[in-house]
């Protein structure tokens, strides 16, 4: 492989050239068969050669072939998914916008003419609360750039190289074949935030996804009565004969099960998805880091070794380093207030919860 590919060429047409000119020894077609065979698999081997020679390198292998054959569906995906961004934020905006609209003809006069005080007091401040959380968390997940290595510095610490940017990668970065850039302490690509969630905007996004399990649970608790009501009504439009009330009525019956049945199923599909991302908080990991890990477990396991993630501070502190609290009272103007305080470093460096010298994920 290490001879120049004109050498190839010459050798493959002078093999070329003694196999048209035939056996120079010996004759008879009983002799010719297998001596042409024989030219003809040693042309093609030398064929086969010459053309994985131009484009052979160390990296190739099966991952590395079956990327570049599904090359044009993975652009297909990623150009989609992009473009299906801007509606998913377009269709959360929607959505939300819907929520608070039946909210405010709706459930808020309801509570407003029947509850005592005190829990009037109590909603009215309970609602706002959540929803400035979730406007403000949303607002900031979307705009906020999860961050990317400087490609104009060079002495930055690496790990490896990326072969879709060709720049080094420091720990805890990935590629995002959607925005088309490494991403530092890469989570995942959100189609809902048309974001990565990284570095820079992981607190927005978790804060995001627990805040607004908070307010569908109490949008979903606070018109279930109402959806009771409101369903019996209009199931009692289904008798013979109809009821006759005004119409009035019956398009706030309809957007109160419109507001129960979807606040219910976010709170229990975006509740499941707070979850697993606390539970990976918690373990001091991201979605790809655990998939890495797992990997990385199951081979030291095999060996008789035990892994153990560098990046794993305790469950206490994990959560303060991306909260970002530093002390008490942080925890009331940080994390029950709206705060644009950057994360914790850089995303470059990283501290070690210990020191080894084996190979370990990043």
């Amino acid at each position: 492989m290490g001879s120049s590919w004109r050498w190839h060429l010459s050798r493959t047409m002078r093999l070329a050239m003694r196999w048209c000119r035939g056996p120079q020894r010996g004759g008879g077609c009983g002799g010719n068969r297998p001596w042409i065979s024989g030219r003809c698999f040693e042309v093609w081997s030398y064929s086969k050669m010459l053309l994985r020679s131009l484009y052979f390198n160390s990296l190739t292998n099966a991952d590395t072939l079956l990327d570049c054959a599904f090359e044009p569906v993975y652009w297909i995906v990623d150009n989609v998914t992009r473009w299906f961004g801007v509606v998913f934020v377009c269709l959360v905006i929607l959505l939300t916008t819907s929520v608070v609209v039946i909210i405010y003809l709706f459930v808020l006069p309801t509570i407003l003419s029947t509850y005592p005080l005190y829990m009037i007091v109590w909603h009215l401040c309970y609602g706002h609360w959540l929803l400035v959380m979730v406007v403000f968390h949303y607002y900031k997940a979307t705009t906020t750039a999860a961050g990317s290595p400087p490609k104009e510095k060079t002495q930055i610490p690496a790990v490896s190289i990326c072969k879709k940017c060709i720049t080094p990668k420091p720990p805890r970065t990935h590629h995002c074949s959607i925005c088309n850039q490494c991403v530092l302490k890469m989570d995942h690509h959100c189609p809902w935030l048309n974001n990565c969630v990284g570095h820079f905007n992981h607190r927005y996004f978790l804060s995001f996804c627990l805040y607004t399990t908070l307010g569908c649970v109490y949008c979903s608790i606070s018109s279930k009565d109402m959806f009771l009501d409101a369903y019996n009504t209009i199931e009692r439009y289904y008798q013979t004969p109809p009821p006759t009330e005004p119409y009035v009525e019956s398009t706030a019956h309809k957007s109160i099960i419109f507001l129960w049945v979807l606040t219910s199923s976010v709170s229990v599909a975006l509740g499941a998805l707070s979850l697993w991302h606390m539970i990976l908080i918690s373990r001091g990991e991201t979605s790809v880091e655990r998939h890495i890990n797992h990997k990385e477990t199951r081979r030291l396991r095999d060996i008789g070794k035990v892994f153990k993630n560098p990046y794993h501070h305790g469950t206490m502190n994990n959560w303060k380093l991306l909260l970002g609290v530093e002390k008490r009272s942080h925890w009331f103007t940080r994390v029950l207030l709206p705060s644009s305080h950057p994360p914790n470093g850089d995303g470059i460096l990283w501290e070690f919860s210990f020191s080894r010298r084996d190979p370990m994920a990043i």
